[in-house]
């Protein structure tokens, strides 16, 4: 007797609104996925809810964030969190798994995220600054990050998919221990416009096994991924993303900032 799949509660749970992230410029919904009695916290974006961007096709950025999370499952990294394009009660868009995070601020954790600011005299030894500004009240902050693996590996994968939104509120420290990023909406473009705060690593050679994981994906994005792709993103889109992923693996070396919008603003 055949066995039944076990049903698939983000990619077809009711989804039941819960309330909605009123920073974020895209109209984003927190829902609760229900099947039955399983349940999963999301993060629904409709594609009728999306700003226009000058830069970027309309109603493209839903699609952007699930090609995004698929390129990083294809690089084995687990960066992002599962997002499906599923219909929803606003219409078709993306959903993605919700992540709870760990609030350093409220325990003994030492009391800063993996991106942060701080007094410019307390930068943490080994920690990175990125760059120093004067916070609502005129005092002195630095934007630093995290020396953190975890955290390279995102700025990897933001060179690969070309990331022009990588703020310090998009990477989540999970309770799970692992370093998420999320809203991928305005990546993939074919013109360079890597804007990002995780500057860290800039000039310094990208470690060996996510290099190898980079060269094997060059192989892969020629075949059935690029396929799938090519379903969310433009051919010429693909193509750029592979050009990439290529330079990534023939020359190893985190590029350092160009031009005059280098960080997303704000930084968070």
């Amino acid at each position: 007797m055949a066995g039944h799949a076990e049903p698939d509660v983000l990619l077809d749970g009711e989804l039941t609104v819960i309330g909605q992230i009123t920073t974020a410029s895209n109209a984003t919904l927190v829902c609760d996925a229900t099947i039955g009695d399983d349940s999963m916290r999301v993060v629904y974006k409709p594609v009728r809810g999306e700003q226009p961007l000058w830069d970027f096709p309309d109603g493209t950025l839903a699609g952007r964030e699930v090609a995004s999370y698929r390129i990083s499952e294809a690089l084995g990294w687990g960066v992002i969190p599962r997002t499906v394009w599923r219909d929803g009660p606003f219409g078709p868009g993306m959903v993605q798994r919700f992540i709870e995070t760990v609030d350093r601020r409220s325990d003994d954790l030492g009391g800063l995220d993996v991106v942060d600011l701080c007094s410019p005299d307390n930068v943490p030894v080994g920690w990175f600054e990125i760059l120093q500004a004067y916070d609502s009240e005129g005092q002195p902050v630095s934007l630093i990050h995290a020396d953190d693996p975890r955290l390279q590996r995102m700025a990897v994968l933001d060179v690969v998919i070309n990331n022009a939104d990588r703020k310090g509120g998009h990477a989540l420290e999970g309770v799970d221990g692992s370093v998420y990023g999320v809203d991928h909406g305005i990546c993939l473009h074919s013109d360079n416009k890597l804007r990002t705060v995780l500057w860290g690593w800039a000039g310094q050679q990208i470690p060996a096994p996510l290099v190898v994981d980079v060269a094997e994906f060059v192989t892969t994005v020629s075949g059935r991924l690029g396929d799938e792709l090519s379903e969310l993103i433009t051919d010429e889109e693909v193509a750029s993303l592979a050009a990439r992923a290529a330079a990534v693996a023939q020359t190893p070396v985190m590029p350092f900032p160009s031009g005059h919008r280098t960080i997303p603003w704000p930084a968070f």
